[in-house]
């Protein structure tokens, strides 16, 4: 499992995408479900390395590359 530490480095998420974390938030609301219906969960925001779309992610599941 990766941490704050870890922000800027490049890691490995479950499905094998490779990229470098930008951020890790512990408390994060989708904010595509219903208002009154959101659930906080940790995530890990990951950019891959040579640009494209962000991603986020369970962090339990992310190494370090």
């Amino acid at each position: 499992m990766i941490d704050r530490n870890d922000i800027g480095h490049r890691v490995q998420d479950a499905y094998g995408r490779t990229g470098i974390l930008r951020d890790i938030d512990p408390a994060w609301e989708d904010p595509s479900d219903p208002p009154h219906n959101r659930t906080r969960r940790p995530v890990a925001f990951i950019s891959p390395e040579h640009g494209g779309r962000e991603w986020h992610t369970d962090p339990t599941t992310v190494t370090r590359a």
